[in-house]
Formats: C-alpha cells, structure tokens, sequence
C-alpha cells in the first residue's frame, strides 16, 4: 500500500470512530471498565451527610474537629487488544471482509482508551504472536496502532488462539483490559482462557460473516478454506447440505458460549456488514450494570 493511500485510509478511520468515540462510546466505555480501585486524594473538613467510616481519626484527634477522607478511582486502565490477523479474516461477503471490521472495531476500542486516558497495546496473532506493540498513552500511538492493523502483513495462515492467549498472560505483568478480537476458527482454548481471566479482565468480541452462519441456495460452488488452501465442491441446492452447515455453525457458536461462560468472560457477536454500534453499546451498558 502506497504511503499517500495508507495515510488517508488512517485519517477516515481516525475521523469516523474517533466521532463515534467521543458521541456515544467514551462514557459507556469509562463505566464498562473500571479502574483498578480508590487512591486516597486528601483530607477535609466532615460535612453533614459523610459517611462516619470515613472520618480519619488521627487528622480529628489533632485538630479536635472532624476530618474525613478523600478518595478517587484509581482510574488508569491498560487495554490489550488481541487481533486475529489469520487468513479467515479476508472472508467478506457485505463489502466488508472480518479484518476491515476488526480493524474499525479495534480503532474504536483504542481511541475509547486515548479519551479516558489509558494505555493500549497490541498483540496480532494467527497460528503464533506476530507482533507485539507494547502499551502506551497518546495520540501519536492510537495512529500508529491503526496504520499497523490496515497495513500489517502476518507470515502465517492459520489460528492459535492459546499462543495468543498465553502470551498476554505471561508479557502484560499489571492486571489489563485483554479485548480478543477474532472469528474464534480455532481448536480448544479453554483452559489458557480460564488462567487468562484469572489475571486480567478479558473480553471476546466475535466476529462472523452472515455466510458463515448459513449458505444460500446458488448451486455448485467451490469453497476455499483460506488457512488451510484446501477446496471442497458443495452442492447448496441440496437443502440437506443447506441444514448440515447451519446446524455445523449452531453447534461451533454453542460451543464458543459454552466455553465462554466457563471462563468467565464476557463476549459480544458482531457480524460484518451492519453497524457495530448497537452491538457495541449494549455491550457497554450489561457491563456497567454488573461493575
């Protein structure tokens, strides 16, 4: 990509989720995500209607007059975004492939940070961790991290959610805010989840293409597995196929709930071609009313 399309393919994305951000995102993010606690801030004079356990009796015994203590939330948070840059992310069938919505979904979740004054790092995997950008605050950063997501080129094919999972576990030492961004086309990951959750905060947003939940009726078609190169002819006029893949897709998304839930991490579908607003807002807000 030439340097002149990359930078304007950075500043639209900049321009349409950074307003997105700041118009419906920025709050909803600040109270899905907590900081870390309360920091203590100062002491004051008690007014009426504090809470007595606040009242510092050291600071009242010296002063003979009721003083109290102040705290803030500890706000500062670090955001880890793990994007699944594997080949199945080029499957699009709205004009819109699953890596171009990562992309913007992953702008979206780091300029939520930028505004709230956190950190975000990267983690791209596929079938092993391509690269990783180490957490940081800023502007100049969030843009960096858009331009390596349009632009990022992984050396394999297919998926391993577990290098990914376990190498945030091992590299992010301070409690995090782990996105996993990804269509989840992978084997078993649940017990390198489960440790993942233990330590930080992780959320999966899934991603999937309308035909990947069910094929329409076009004939005989041939299907390229992109991570693998394998083609296969399917027959979609025969409705027993139809039903076979709908029911192979039902069973898969179960399975993902199901490990999901064990886990303890919450998740959020988002298909390709439709606004990942709505989604992404009543995401935010079931977080707030459990935080």
């Amino acid at each position: 990509m030439e340097t002149s399309e990359l930078l304007k393919k950075v500043r639209r994305i900049e321009l349409k989720t950074r307003g997105l951000t700041n118009q419906v995102f920025s709050g909803e993010y600040h109270s899905a995500f907590k900081g870390r606690g309360m920091t203590f801030s100062e002491v004051r004079e008690y007014q009426p209607g504090d809470e007595v356990r606040t009242i510092d009796w050291n600071v009242t015994a010296r002063f003979n007059h009721p003083y109290v203590k102040v705290f803030q939330e500890e706000r500062e948070l670090t955001v880890m975004l793990l994007v699944d840059v594997s080949q199945s992310g080029s499957f699009g069938t709205r004009g819109q492939s699953k890596r171009d919505l990562i992309t913007e979904i992953c702008a979206v979740l780091a300029f939520s940070a930028l505004t709230n004054n956190d950190k975000a790092g990267v983690i791209f995997f596929s079938d092993k961790v391509e690269k990783f950008i180490a957490p940081k605050k800023g502007k100049p950063h969030i843009l960096r991290i858009i331009r390596e997501l349009l632009e990022f080129q992984p050396t394999s094919r297919g998926t391993d959610l577990n290098a990914a999972i376990t190498y945030c576990t091992n590299a992010v030492k301070h409690r995090c805010t782990a996105f996993i961004i990804s269509d989840f086309l992978a084997g078993n990951f649940e017990d390198t989840l489960r440790v993942a959750n233990k330590r930080h905060d992780v959320v999966a947003i899934h991603i999937q293409d309308q035909r990947e939940l069910a094929l329409p009726d076009i004939g005989l078609v041939e299907m390229v597995d992109e991570e693998s190169g394998l083609t296969q002819w399917i027959d979609t006029s025969d409705p027993n196929v139809r039903k076979a893949y709908e029911r192979t897709s039902r069973m898969h998304k179960l399975w993902l709930d199901d490990t999901f839930r064990k886990c303890g991490v919450d998740v959020t579908q988002i298909l390709t071609g439709q606004s990942y607003v709505p989604a992404l807002s009543s995401f935010f807000r079931k977080r707030e009313k459990r935080v």
